[in-house]
């Protein structure tokens, strides 16, 4: 069989984030707003850092307002919640996004809570949830719709396709469920605790692995043609480039499910860039929705 094709989610989401510029300047031009994002990142997390500028850079580029409040890792449950009660009363705050993880003093799903859950742009508040599983309008969460983006684009209709989610995160795994549901899938959500993995994977046309153990998901585990999608992003030791050096690799066997599958992810340079864009295009849709404007097709 030949080898699957490699699905670019850096280029695709560099297209996404084009498409996205372009709102932003029409929105600017025709209703005078200004779409702004507001990070707040709490402690030293060396990955959330890099992130976070990240995050900043690309927000900057796509024409938005972009603001960080950085916080000192001691700071308390109740300071953080009086900044985010601030960020919900500022209109020219469209999304609001904390940062995870948090501090062990500062309860995450409280403070979840507390964001106004229409500037909630990660999709993670428990009204957005409710919303995205009954089908009313809400925030997606990003990585997830990403995944969904890319699916769409791979394969088109996915109407009547057979789904295996591997993992149940909150972040991920549910979220996934229910846009693959909303596009007429059969889904299925498996776990470290399923029974016969193996052969459940090989069940599916749409794999989308999120389940944050490396290469967990072997080539013979694809059924073969299938599309997978490979969320984790995990850092192994790669003696390969020298003592002490490290390579990131995902949930799937790349080099493996590569001969099996029909298209693959790769990581990097898969499902992760795909995120940050579909969190600017959360912003400028929360945007429009604040201000009473039709959604923007993006």
């Amino acid at each position: 069989m030949s080898e699957a094709k490699i699905i670019d989610g850096k280029a695709f989401a560099a297209g996404l984030r084009e498409k996205i510029a372009v709102e932003v300047a029409a929105m600017k031009k025709d209703h005078g707003l200004t779409p702004g994002l507001t990070v707040v990142l709490v402690g030293e997390d060396p990955a959330s850092q890099v992130y976070v500028r990240s995050k900043g850079k690309q927000t900057e580029e796509a024409g938005m307002e972009s603001t960080t409040h950085r916080l000192p890792a001691e700071t308390s449950e109740e300071e953080l919640l009086n900044l985010i009660e601030k960020l919900n009363a500022d209109k020219t705050v469209n999304g609001i996004l904390v940062q995870l993880p948090l501090p062990d003093q500062i309860d995450e799903a409280k403070v979840i809570s507390s964001i106004n859950p229409d500037k909630d742009v990660d999709g993670f508040h428990v009204t957005n949830v409710g919303r995205l599983w009954v089908g009313l309008e809400a925030p997606v969460p990003c990585t997830p719709y990403g995944c969904l983006l890319m699916l769409k684009d791979t394969l088109g209709d996915l109407t009547g396709k057979r789904a295996l989610i591997l993992g149940r995160s909150n972040i991920v795994g549910k979220p996934m469920a229910s846009l693959l549901l909303a596009e007429s899938c059969t889904v299925s959500i498996a776990h470290s605790r399923t029974e016969d993995l193996p052969e459940r994977c090989r069940e599916a046309d749409i794999l989308v692995a999120a389940v944050g153990r490396p290469e967990m998901v072997r080539g013979d585990w694809i059924k073969p043609g299938a599309t997978v999608i490979d969320v984790g992003i995990n850092r192994v030791d790669a003696p390969e480039k020298g003592e002490g050096k490290t390579r990131l690799v995902g949930d799937v066997n790349f080099e493996e499910a590569s001969k099996v599958a029909g298209a693959i992810t790769p990581v990097p340079g898969g499902v992760g860039p795909m995120t940050i864009a579909c969190l600017l295009r959360n912003t400028v849709i929360a945007t429009a929705r604040q201000n009473g404007l039709p959604d923007p097709d993006l």
